[in-house]
């Protein structure tokens, strides 16, 4: 899905963001970790509740 991040600029071009490479629209990082858990066998309601209190990520179980 898709995802607003606010990326600090400077006349430079020094900033280094740390979750999402520059230039990068997608992190498939996420994906491959959601896709182990299910694989493991955890259910999306427990997939939702660990991306919630591990990352942060806001995401529903139909995603």
């Amino acid at each position: 899905g898709e995802a607003e991040i606010s990326v600090p600029r400077d006349r430079n071009g020094t900033f280094e963001p740390k979750a999402i490479e520059k230039r990068q629209t997608r992190t498939d990082e996420v994906e491959k970790r959601v896709l182990a858990m299910y694989a493991k066998g955890m259910s999306t309601r427990d997939i939702e509740d660990h991306l919630r209190d591990i990352y942060g990520i806001d995401a529903s179980a139909s995603l």
